[in-house]
């Protein structure tokens, strides 16, 4: 089996085909912190893509609550445990290295080329299963934590995350794929299923290990998340010929998400760009993690830590970086602030921002460091370097007028 370079674990690792990488790949981060859990973003895929007979399964996008929810359900608990399984040793770090086995590594000897499992109906009849669900005292049902609300970890919580497709770099959809009818497009990274190859076999839906490929009875072929890819090209009737991010991007209500196209090296890792916002998020502030970098298939999907919940926990679902990227985020500096800021203000893909300083307005210490605001202006670029947007890090202060237009 060929070895691959994975840069999110730190070394090479077996992958069934040799590395390929597209000129810019489709990335997005979602911040956990601001997520309130509406299922907009969940609705507005399936209204634009998977409304038809056959479909009602499927759910492209979900917002699942955590540590309960799922969808299917429990589907990353069972992962994790197929992969303590495969490792005698357990899921293993060593600072940024993981030394465990991928899904790709731990593979059965013969037969499939990825370690994975097949859901049950049951496993998919319950999007929205243990959503609110809070955890309470250990083994003690129906019962919270008195105190449980205290930061800066809570003993009482949960969190919304939000899920779609990763368009990974190492899909295991792709690699399970008998047909070879899954690619990853050239121009974008996006991973799409060529429905007049696929036969059907579900080896994409047993592979996955984030399951968002889905079996389609009644045309006997898979689907999945396309990353609304007329949108992305700006052959989108409502684009305008200007890309755009997807329809779960672009519906998000609680600004928790962005997506853009971040450039590639020859060897796979993203090339520097250093006014990327995606980019800066990832490589520089280093606050936008991976879900499970230990399955190996190398998520181009990001998340911003929720800091009230338990660190053993999130540095399983978010390997190293976690406690870092908390702090960073808790304090954040100025940049990071301004930065911050882009999400949700437009549905246009940003390529790059600038920042024009504006004047000190609050100055105080959190978590006994100190915190300056200023009410800097955030200038966001598009492909040909034309000026998307401006916002300011201070948002308007509107008042009420005491009598409204059409009262009489």
């Amino acid at each position: 089996m060929p070895k691959v370079r994975n840069w999110q674990i730190n070394r090479e690792m077996d992958y069934p085909y040799e590395a390929a990488f597209p000129e810019r790949q489709f990335a997005f981060v979602i911040n956990t912190n601001r997520c309130i859990g509406c299922q907009t973003c969940t609705m507005a895929c399936k209204s634009t893509w998977t409304f038809s007979k056959g479909q009602e399964h499927m759910w492209w996008t979900n917002v699942e609550t955590k540590p309960y929810g799922g969808y299917p359900a429990f589907w990353d608990a069972k992962l994790l445990k197929l992969l303590d399984e495969r490792n005698p040793d357990k899921q293993v770090w060593e600072e940024k290295t993981f030394r465990g086995q991928t899904i790709f590594e731990g593979a059965p000897p013969h037969g499939s080329r990825v370690m994975g499992y097949l859901p049950t109906d049951q496993d998919w009849a319950t999007p929205n299963l243990y959503e609110d669900n809070a955890v309470g005292p250990k083994g003690e049902v129906d019962k919270l934590h008195e105190t449980g609300e205290q930061l800066p970890v809570h003993k009482t919580w949960f969190f919304y995350l939000a899920r779609l497709c990763n368009h990974c770099s190492y899909p295991a959809c792709l690699a399970a794929c008998p047909r070879q009818a899954i690619y990853k497009r050239p121009e974008d990274g996006i991973v799409l299923i060529d429905q007049s190859r696929c036969r059907g076999y579900r080896k994409c839906v047993e592979a996955c290990p984030y399951k968002k490929s889905l079996y389609r009875p009644t045309t006997r072929v898979s689907e999945k998340c396309i990353a609304c890819y007329p949108r992305v090209e700006g052959k989108d009737p409502e684009t305008g010929g200007q890309r755009m991010e997807t329809r779960c991007m672009a519906a998000c209500i609680g600004q928790v998400r962005m997506q853009g196209l971040v450039k590639m090296t020859k060897e796979g890792d993203w090339a520097e760009e250093r006014q990327h916002p995606l980019y800066y998020l990832v490589k520089v502030a280093k606050i936008a993690l991976p879900l499970y970098p230990q399955f190996g298939t190398e998520p181009n999907g990001y998340y911003i830590p929720p800091r009230w919940v338990p660190r053993d926990y999130l540095f399983q679902m978010f390997g190293p970086g976690v406690e870092e990227a908390i702090e960073r985020y808790r304090v954040p500096d100025r940049e990071l602030v301004a930065v911050l800021q882009l999400f949700r203000r437009s549905n246009r893909i940003i390529y790059r921002y600038e920042i024009e300083e504006g004047p000190k307005v609050y100055e105080s210490e959190f978590h006994g460091k100190p915190f300056t605001l200023y009410d800097d202006t955030v200038i966001a670029f598009g492909e040909k370097g034309e000026e998307l947007f401006r916002t300011k890090v201070e948002e308007p202060f509107l008042t009420r007028p005491d009598k409204h237009i059409n009262w009489v």
